[in-house]
C-alpha cells in the first residue's frame, strides 16, 4: 500500500471538455430556444417558478419538457453504468458518451428546421430541447457515477463555494483551486463560444458538441485497464 489516492477513472482534462461543451449547449437553450436550460436543471426548475406566477418571457411547457426528458437520461445514464457494473469505468464511460454525442448530433440535425430563434412552439424546437436534455441528464448521471471531485461538468454552484470557502483567505489549504478554477473558466469559454457560434447558426454549435463528445467517447475507450482491473465507478460521492 502506497498510500497514494486511486486514480481518476477518467482524465481530468477530457471532463473539462465537456464542461466547456454544456456551457455551448446553455447558450444554445437559453439564447436559442426561448429561455430554457437543457444542462442547468436549477436554472428550469425556477423558470418553473416564474412561469406559474405568471412571469412573462418563460415557458412552462418548454421548462417542463426540459425537465422530464433530463430525468430520462439520467436515468438512461444510471442503467448504463449499473448494466457495466463489471466493466472498468471508462468501458461504460465510453459508451455513455458515445450515446450523448449521438443525441447531440441528432439534435443539432433536428435545429436545422428551426425557422427562428427562440420563435414560436414547433415541433423541431421541442426535438432539440428534448434531445439535448436527454443528453445532458444521461452525461450528468455518468459523470456522477465516476465521482471525480470538483468536476461535474454541468453546475459550478458547488465549485465556486470550494474555491472560496477553501482559500487561504478562509483559512483553507486550497485543495485543487487549479482544476475548479479551469471549470469556471471552461464553462464561461463554452458558453462564450456558444453565442458567438449561434450567429451563424443554430445547428453549428451542437454540432461542434456532438463532435466534441464522440471524440471524448474514443478517447475514453481507447484508455488501458487500471492496474489491477480495479474499478472505481461505484457510485461513491466524489472523493474529498
Amino acid at each position: 500500500m502506497t498510500g497514494r489516492p486511486a486514480p481518476d477513472p477518467i482524465p481530468p482534462f477530457l471532463l473539462l471538455g465537456m464542461t466547456a461543451v454544456t456551457g455551448i449547449v446553455d447558450a444554445v437553450s437559453f439564447l436559442a430556444l426561448g429561455h430554457v436550460f437543457t444542462a442547468n436543471m436549477t436554472g428550469n426548475v425556477v423558470f418553473l417558478g416564474f412561469a406559474a406566477s405568471g412571469a412573462a418571457g418563460v415557458s412552462i411547457v418548454r421548462s417542463g419538457v426540459a425537465l422530464i426528458a433530463f430525468l430520462l437520461g439520467a436515468a438512461a445514464g444510471g442503467r448504463i453504468a449499473f448494466q457495466m457494473t463489471s466493466h472498468p469505468p471508462h468501458h461504460w464511460a465510453s459508451r455513455a458518451f458515445g450515446v450523448d454525442a449521438g443525441l447531440l448530433l441528432a439534435g443539432a440535425g433536428a435545429a436545422l428546421g428551426l425557422r427562428s430563434s427562440a420563435g414560436e412552439d414547433s415541433a423541431p424546437l421541442f426535438a432539440v430541447i428534448t434531445l439535448t436534455a436527454i443528453a445532458m441528464g444521461l452525461r450528468n448521471a455518468t459523470v456522477r457515477r465516476l465521482a471525480i471531485a470538483d468536476l461535474t461538468t454541468t453546475v459550478l454552484t458547488l465549485t465556486i463555494t470550494g474555491l472560496a470557502a477553501d482559500s487561504s483567505m478562509a483559512g483553507g489549504a486550497n485543495p485543487r483551486w487549479r482544476r475548479r478554477l479551469a471549470s469556471v473558466l471552461c464553462m464561461f469559454a463554452g458558453a462564450a463560444a456558444g453565442g458567438f457560434m449561434l450567429r451563424h447558426s443554430v445547428s453549428l454549435p451542437l454540432l461542434v458538441c456532438g463532435l466534441a463528445s464522440a471524440a471524448a467517447a474514443l478517447m475514453v475507450g481507447a484508455r488501458p485497464r487500471f492496474p489491477g482491473g480495479r474499478s472505481t465507478g461505484d457510485g461513491a460521492g466524489p472523493r474529498g
